[in-house]
């Protein structure tokens, strides 16, 4: 699976090979249109100019999904940062899968089932989170409440793919666990993540000794003078109020520690949310 991870995290990481063998074509970007009922509009000008530089340099390597929209034109189903990207890249023609409108209906049904019925590891649920999210267009409400999931659940599940590769190998056998993929981002450099993953594997580390690794590991020896030492029924009660945390915020939030004291980190989309939040607290 690693190989076919690539840029995507989304639909073109977890399509059927079928899907992007014989039915694969190249259409001009120009008679591409974006999906008017698309719900997300707000695109990281900042990511948009990264996918761009390396379709520059690579091409687009996942397809776009389209279905006919009549008179020659097409209209995106997913992939429409990639469509965004590639205009930007000044790409004339870009790959697509053709499907029809109601085969693109069974395919975001077919993905909700399957995160609900069958046995997936943490990167497959992952990469069908991220299918639903970030291409089809569900928000992270909607998709927590078909699959029985909170939305910093399904915000989590998505963090996964931020792991280095050779890391997210080690969820997809079975060899760290969803949580242990959560306690490894803790740390920001992606050579400590390797180094983290690779000791709880060899050394059959608990989630909750990953947890206490990578506190360790995130805090320098420099940073970490006078900071307080927390013992297993302290990291408890930290896991404790994390989770009591974001039931009541529907956010994801991180506690960590930080000199003699703790830092509460809540990852919120934009302003508003922030705002709302501290109209909650006071």
């Amino acid at each position: 699976m690693a190989e076919r991870r690539g840029l995507g995290k989304g639909l073109g990481a977890i399509l059927p090979e079928s899907a992007t063998g014989p039915d694969m074509r190249e259409l001009p970007v120009k008679s591409i249109d974006r999906n008017p009922e698309q719900p997300r509009t707000n695109f990281s000008e900042q990511a948009l100019e990264a996918l761009s530089e390396s379709i520059k340099a690579s091409g687009v390597v996942q397809p776009l999904i389209v279905r006919p929209a009549g008179k020659g034109r097409y209209e995106i189903i997913a992939g429409e940062r990639r469509w965004r990207a590639a205009q930007m890249a000044g790409v004339e023609k870009v790959p697509v899968v053709i499907r029809d409108s109601d085969e693109a209906d069974r395919l975001e049904v077919a993905l909700i089932e399957n995160m609900v019925r069958e046995n997936l590891n943490p990167v497959e649920e992952a990469k069908a989170c991220a299918a639903l999210v970030e291409d089809l267009g569900l928000s992270k409400e909607e998709l927590g409440k078909r699959v029985g999931r909170s939305r910093p659940q399904i915000s989590n599940l998505i963090r996964l793919l931020d792991l280095p590769d050779d890391v997210l190998e080690m969820l997809e056998q079975g060899d760290l666990s969803e949580g242990h993929g959560r306690a490894i981002l803790q740390v920001p450099d992606h050579g400590d993540r390797r180094k983290l993953a690779r000791q709880a594997k060899n050394e059959g580390w608990s989630v909750r000794q990953t947890e206490a690794g990578a506190r360790a590991m995130a805090e320098s020896p420099k940073k970490g003078r006078g900071r307080i030492a927390l013992s297993a029924e302290e990291t408890e009660a930290i896991a404790a109020a994390t989770e009591q945390l974001e039931t009541g915020l529907d956010r994801p939030v991180r506690i960590r520690p930080k000199g003699k004291g703790l830092v509460v980190e809540i990852e919120l989309d934009d302003l508003g949310q922030a705002i709302e939040i501290a109209d909650r607290l006071t």
